[in-house]
C-alpha cells in the first residue's frame, strides 16, 4: 500500500511525470499551471471533520465556519462532539444536517463502527466503502478525505463541481459533466487520477482568476 501513496512532493513529482507521459490533457495542464499543491492534511477524526466542515460550501465560509468549530469544541476529538449540545454545534456554525452528520461519525468511531486507524491499510475503494456506511458520510467526503488526508494515488472525487467545471473546460466538452461521467472520463488518469485532481483544481482556480479579471479593449 504504501507505494500507493502520495506522502510526499516527491511522490507527486514521480506521479505527474507519469501521468503527463500517457496523457496530452495532464501534460498540457501541468506545463500551463505548474507543480500543483501537495494537498495533505493529517489523518484521522479531526481531518475527517475537517472535510465534513467544507462539503458543500464556498472555502471562504468553510474556512470562517471552521475557526469557530475550534473556538468552541478547543480538541476536535470524537468523545467531544458526541458530549456537545445543538446549541455548542449552532454556536459553532453548523448546519442542521452537518450536525446529524458529525454526531453520527463520533458515534460510529466511539463504537467501534468506524475504525479511523484501519483505513490508510486498506485498499481505496474498501476504505471508501467504510466511510460511507457512517450515515452522513457521502462519495465526495469519502473521496476527499482518501485523497487529502491518507493519500491514496487513485482517489478521484468525481461529484467535485469544481473538477466537473475543470474538465469541461480541458477536455473540451459542451456541458459540465455529472459525477458518473467524471468516472468514465478520469478511467484514462487510473492510477493516477489523484494527480489529475490536483492539476485540474489548479486549472480551475486558473479559470475562476480569468473569468474575475474584466476585459478590455483597444
Amino acid at each position: 500500500m504504501a507505494e500507493d501513496l502520495i506522502a510526499t512532493e516527491n511522490d507527486l513529482n514521480a506521479r505527474l511525470a507519469a501521468l503527463a507521459g500517457r496523457c496530452a490533457v495532464m501534460a498540457r495542464l501541468h506545463s500551463r499551471h505548474g507543480q500543483p499543491p501537495l494537498r495533505r492534511r493529517p489523518a484521522g477524526f479531526e481531518g475527517l471533520v475537517h472535510v465534513v466542515v467544507f462539503q458543500q460550501i464556498s472555502i471562504a465560509a468553510a474556512a470562517v465556519i471552521w475557526e469557530r468549530t475550534v473556538a468552541v469544541f478547543g480538541a476536535i476529538t470524537p468523545e467531544r462532539l458526541a458530549a456537545a449540545s445543538d446549541e455548542d454545534f449552532r454556536a459553532a456554525g453548523q448546519s442542521r444536517p452537518k450536525i446529524r452528520t458529525l454526531r453520527s461519525l463520533a458515534a460510529a468511531v466511539l463504537d467501534g463502527t468506524l475504525g479511523l486507524d484501519a483505513l490508510p491499510a486498506m485498499e481505496a475503494e474498501a476504505a471508501h466503502a467504510a466511510l460511507t456506511r457512517v450515515k452522513g458520510i457521502g462519495p465526495w467526503t469519502a473521496d476527499v478525505y482518501l485523497l487529502t488526508c491518507l493519500g491514496h494515488g487513485d482517489a478521484w472525487p468525481a461529484g467535485d463541481i469544481a473538477l466537473q467545471t475543470a474538465v469541461q473546460d480541458a477536455v473540451g466538452l459542451a456541458a459540465r459533466p455529472d459525477a458518473r461521467q467524471m468516472i468514465a472520463i478520469a478511467e484514462r488518469w487510473r492510477p493516477h487520477r489523484a494527480v489529475a485532481a490536483r492539476l485540474l483544481w489548479a486549472h480551475y482556480a486558473a479559470l475562476k482568476q480569468r473569468a474575475a479579471v474584466p476585459a478590455t479593449t483597444a
